[in-house]
Order: C-alpha cells, then sequence, then structure tokens
C-alpha cells in the first residue's frame, strides 16, 4: 500500500499518541469504533468527525468510549487515545462528556500545546519530547478535574491478570479465579466496572498491543502472534474495525525507546487516519 504520508506514534501506560501528516486530499475512515477516548487536534489541517447524528469540526474534538464514528481529514492531524479505565480518562470522561458521542473542546487553552507538538514533529524531536507534550495535553483537558475513585480492586486484578496473559488464550473464569470471583459474578461485575464485557476487552487489549509492538518494528505477523491473535489477518480484521483503516496502511521505523514513565514507541510513516 502507498505511503501518502508520515507520522509517529507513542505508546505509554494508559494512552498513546498519534501524530499523522497526510498528503494532498482528504482521507476518510469507515465507521468503527474503539474502547479509548479519542482526543482529536488539528495541527495543520482540518478535520471532520460523525457519529450518530453529530457532526464536528476542529480544531479539537473528543469522542466518547465505544462510540462509532466516521472521520475525514487533511493535513498534519495528532490522536491522543486515552484509557477510560484510568485516572485520566475517568477526568477526562467527566470533563468533557454531557451524553452525547462527540464533544469540542476548549482550543485556546489547547493552542500553545498544540503548537509546540507540531513543531517538535516538524523538527522531528525524539519520542520522549513528544511524550511529554501529549501527557501535557491530557493534563490540560482533565487535570482540574476530580479523579474518580479506582476500580473495583477484584476488577483491577482481573485487568492485570489479562494484561499478563495476552499472549496466551484467555477466558473470563481464569481471570475470575485470578480476583477469587465466581465467573458470573465476575462477568456482571467488570462490565458495570468497565462498559464492555470481558471478551470484548480482551481484544481491545490486544490491539493496543499489537499496535504497540508494530511500532517498534515488528512486523504484522510477529505483532499478530505476540499480543495473542490467530494471525495476521485476524489482526488486520480486528485493526480495520477498530481504527477505521487497514492495518498495512502504517509502515513502521524500527525504533523503540523509554518515554519518561512506561514505554512509548515509534511509528515512521502512515497512509490514512487513525481516527
Amino acid at each position: 500500500m502507498a505511503v501518502a504520508g508520515r507520522g509517529r506514534i507513542l505508546v505509554w501506560e494508559g494512552a498513546s499518541l498519534w501524530v499523522l501528516e497526510g498528503a494532498g486530499d482528504h482521507a476518510q475512515t469507515d465507521f468503527h469504533a474503539h474502547h479509548a477516548i479519542q482526543v482529536t487536534l488539528a495541527l495543520e489541517g482540518d478535520f471532520e468527525l460523525r457519529a450518530a447524528g453529530e457532526r464536528l469540526t476542529g480544531p479539537a474534538v473528543a469522542v466518547a468510549p465505544d462510540a462509532s464514528h466516521i472521520f475525514n481529514a487533511a493535513g498534519r492531524i495528532a490522536f491522543l487515545f486515552v484509557e477510560p479505565e484510568s485516572a485520566d480518562g475517568q477526568a477526562l470522561i467527566a470533563a468533557a462528556f454531557h451524553g452525547g458521542a462527540l464533544a469540542a473542546l476548549p482550543a485556546p487553552a489547547l493552542a500553545p500545546h498544540l503548537a509546540a507538538l507540531s513543531a517538535a514533529f516538524t523538527a522531528n524531536e525524539d519520542d520522549q519530547a513528544l511524550t511529554r507534550i501529549g501527557r501535557d495535553i491530557v493534563s490540560a483537558l482533565a487535570g482540574s478535574v476530580e479523579r474518580a475513585a479506582a476500580p473495583d480492586p477484584r476488577v483491577q486484578r482481573m485487568l492485570a491478570y489479562a494484561a499478563a496473559n495476552l499472549e496466551k488464550p484467555l477466558s473470563l473464569p481464569a481471570a475470575a479465579n485470578a480476583a477469587c470471583l465466581s465467573p458470573s459474578r465476575a462477568r456482571h461485575l467488570f462490565v458495570a466496572q468497565t462498559g464492555l464485557p470481558f471478551k470484548t476487552y480482551i481484544l481491545w487489549l490486544r490491539i493496543r498491543r499489537a499496535v504497540e509492538i508494530y511500532a517498534a518494528g515488528a512486523s504484522l505477523t510477529e505483532a499478530a502472534h505476540e499480543a495473542g491473535f490467530a494471525d495476521s489477518a485476524h489482526l488486520s480484521r480486528t485493526f480495520r474495525r477498530t481504527f477505521g483503516v487497514p492495518a498495512a496502511s502504517l509502515r513502521v521505523n524500527s525504533r523503540f525507546v523509554q518515554a519518561d514513565a512506561g514505554q512509548a514507541s515509534s511509528i515512521a510513516s502512515a497512509s490514512a487516519p487513525a481516527g
């Protein structure tokens, strides 16, 4: 697949930052949905998001977790994907969303951060610098909101068990056992706390992990196997359903570094928007 632009992807605990620069005309995704909150930012160019009868343009728009949406853009666009179970994710949900799938974000407060991010991307600054700016943007959006209580400790144990065993077959009974719960109680508690069935959440963890591995320079086949997918075709189908574009639209530069806290990985070029 021809590369129509370039980009960088940085992954850290609870979030990731994608900076993508297209070439020429607007590119558009299919309708898709992902578990992360999506913060969409116009750095140089424009975009439009549509979801369930709603339509918003930039410079800064958030998409609620698990909301089906379609996206088109031209120019340089950034995405922040924030885990809704994280403290920042809970604060961002409380600050931004009031019943709809889309939310316009305060552009004046974000303007200095967007300028810094665009300049850092243009200068090809290192991954730590871009990660710091990404964290600053999340803090600017969610920092003033009181954090919600952490998930139930038993659900946290289920989440930890799943994250530690993604390369293996995973089942709800095994995760329930790790949390000292019956499968039926675990099923209800998990949905109540995360908003997703356990199986669906595992698929989200796998796709997030596959992106991180792929960004580190692995092939799609290697990323699929290490993240627990049956094969690269399974990963490709899931990627398209999650992000609305083919996984093969991303071409990887093998580079993997440490961010300030957690790991950050970088993708060098991309042919379509990911939102």
